[in-house]
């Protein structure tokens, strides 16, 4: 078993990350900003925590003493929200995690996975579903943050040998989404039907997304430590999409009674269509998502609920 750090490990996929890894064996180690809510919570249950600033290297240091395997989860940015300020973006995202690679080489990590984006980093799609070797043209700098990590991650690995896993989640969904950023439609969609307040959409409703629960992306990512060799990229999706006309319609079956929706004009940052192919993910990694959108549903609203 490894001994593991988890960066952004209180986060929304970090902390079922970090769960799921001690559930393994391994020895984990979770690192995050000070003063967020689950730290006390993984402290109690054992796990070695670390706070400080991701892009403080005094910070960074002694977590990744004896580190095996680095799953770097984090990111200060939403997709958004990126295109507002692509100057920090790159500042707080490219320049922090060329520095983490400079220090994993520096105190012998062997592997860093990479959770990137399925959703940003291919752009327009020119196919439907899009698999690994679609062209990457992301529309908003989110994207090209992630994508910009990817390739650094790749020059690191040829250079100076470090391993390295790159993961491309669709659009996550689950307990522990954070409400308070809007981060992901479901979380929000959910909570505002639960409140009975109208949810906002941005355009007719007819954009599609592939939506794969938590924990179903969880396990492929707990999967890529014991993996090695090629392929170094993989999807994590459903494969199956739904318009956010669907989902609204999948939130109304499930609460048994009329949801408000408020429809406003389409943001330029949102693709009309973004669904994945999860072939290598379940030939390399055995792995593909099992749970239903109907059932993560059911299990995110009864979250929210005993949550309120």
């Amino acid at each position: 078993m490894s001994s593991c750090l988890v960066l952004g490990g209180a986060g929304f996929i970090g902390s079922h990350l970090a769960e799921a890894l001690a559930q393994e064996g391994h020895r984990v180690k979770v690192f995050d900003r000070p003063h967020v809510d689950r730290l006390p919570l993984f402290s109690r249950q054992g796990f070695e925590v670390f706070t400080g600033d991701f892009l403080n290297p005094q910070a960074l240091t002694p977590a990744l003493r004896g580190t095996e395997v680095v799953y770097h989860l984090v990111s200060t940015t939403l997709p958004k929200t990126s295109n507002d300020n692509p100057l920090y973006d790159i500042e707080s995202n490219v320049l922090g995690s060329l520095r983490l690679l400079a220090l994993c080489r520096e105190h012998g990590v062997r592997k860093v996975v990479f959770v990137s984006s399925g959703g940003t980093v291919y752009g327009l799609p020119r196919a439907v579903p899009l698999d690994e070797s679609h062209p990457t043209e992301p529309i908003c700098s989110y994207g090209i943050h992630k994508l910009a990590v990817e390739k650094y991650l790749h020059l690191a690995h040829r250079l100076h040998g470090l391993d390295y896993c790159i993961l491309r989640p669709a659009n996550l969904y689950g307990p522990r989404q954070r409400l308070d950023i809007a981060q992901g439609a479901v979380g929000v969609f959910l909570d505002r039907a639960l409140r009975d307040q109208p949810i906002q959409i941005w355009g007719d409703g007819s954009v599609v997304r592939d939506y794969v629960y938590v924990s179903d992306a969880v396990e492929a990512i707990v999967k890529t430590a014991g993996f090695e060799g090629e392929p170094r990229i993989f999807n994590l999706g459903s494969g199956v999409g739904a318009s956010l006309n669907q989902l609204i319609g999948e939130i109304r079956n499930l609460l048994g009674r009329p949801v408000r929706v408020e429809y406003t004009e389409a943001r330029a940052v949102d693709v009309p269509v973004s669904v994945l192919d999860c072939t290598l993910a379940r030939r390399h990694l055995g792995w593909s998502a099992r749970t239903s959108l109907s059932e993560g549903l059911q299990r995110t609203c009864e979250w929210l609920r005993a949550a309120r």
